[in-house]
């Protein structure tokens, strides 16, 4: 079956086929500054099929199907079913298939997002306390996963100030060293390294499951359910998800009164937002241009700097 210029793979043993006959658009398009995407009625209902002709796109949407299955795994917050990556039929491109919702503009109250965030965050504690051998106890993640097009190293560490500074920032600084911009980010970097670990004085980091990339744009609501959506998952800091909410604007305070119900805050939150918010401006800064070059710089000066 071809749609799009993307024929969909047969014979694959972990992954449903799409047995249908019928793939025609309903004429319903979404999508963003990354991927395209439609709404096609099937012989089984409706999917909707989010497309990229970029070569990696398969890698990424086969990271977005393993945070899509990790997530729904918990329990804790709704996201849509992922069905299948289909690969192009060059190559280049895939897209990824998933069940079609009749999303609408999310308009309930904040603290619902708040707490089911955190009880997804809380999910991999939960079994930890229990001792439950499916809990995940190191940082990373079991396959590549991407914020936007840009692949993230999830190579597992024990340790998560290793593993945010060399698997999240060096790859963006070096991205951006290898364009010619990098304007001594790296020297303002190494100042702030120095100080990482004042920022973790009497904070357990314990492995959390997370969106990765949840801001207000990645959410909706289905006949009244909240929905979170455009994952980059991966085992981090809990409060991780925090820099690209502070980064554009965030939620309300209702949002943070959902969250800490759940997980109370820890002190130096607000220098740890600003540590997670730096990945976010320098991808940005990375996906987008110098626009971001300028906060991206300030906020590693404010870091560099900081008295904690």
């Amino acid at each position: 079956m071809i749609f799009g210029g993307m024929r969909v793979p047969t014979g694959s043993a972990d992954k449903k086929i799409l047995n249908t006959k019928r793939f025609t658009p309903t004429g319903q398009c979404g999508g963003g500054c990354i991927n395209q995407g439609e709404t096609y009625d099937t012989d089984n209902g409706q999917v909707f099929v989010k497309s990229n002709f970029k070569d990696g796109a398969k890698q990424m949407f086969e990271g977005e199907f393993a945070s899509l299955e990790a997530i729904r795994a918990t329990g804790a917050v709704r996201v849509p079913k992922p069905l299948h990556v289909v690969v192009s039929e060059t190559g280049h491109g895939a897209a990824l298939v998933m069940e079609a919702l009749d999303m609408v503009s999310w308009e309930r109250n904040p603290y619902d997002l708040g707490r089911q965030l955190a009880n997804l965050h809380r999910h991999n504690q939960i079994l930890i306390e229990k001792n439950d051998p499916s809990a995940v106890r190191r940082f990373g993640f079991h396959i590549t996963t991407c914020c936007g097009f840009l692949p993230l190293d999830n190579t597992w560490k024990d340790d998560w100030i290793d593993f945010y500074v060399n698997n999240r920032i060096e790859p963006q600084i070096k991205l951006l060293e290898n364009k010619g911009e990098d304007t001594g980010i790296r020297e303002i970097w190494a100042r702030a390294i120095d100080d990482l670990p004042r920022l973790f004085e009497n904070v357990s980091v314990i492995p959390s499951l997370l969106h990765g990339d949840l801001w207000s744009g990645n959410t909706a609501e289905v006949e009244g359910e909240l929905v979170i959506f455009d994952p980059g998952s991966f085992y981090g800091h809990s409060e991780f998800d925090f820099g690209i909410i502070k980064m554009f604007g965030g939620f309300n305070h209702s949002f943070y009164d959902g969250y800490r119900k759940v997980i109370p805050e820890e002190e130096g939150f607000d220098g740890r937002c600003d540590l997670y918010e730096l990945f976010h401006q320098l991808n940005h800064w990375n996906h987008f241009g110098s626009g971001y070059k300028r906060s991206s710089i300030e906020l590693l000066r404010r870091l560099s700097d900081q008295d904690v």
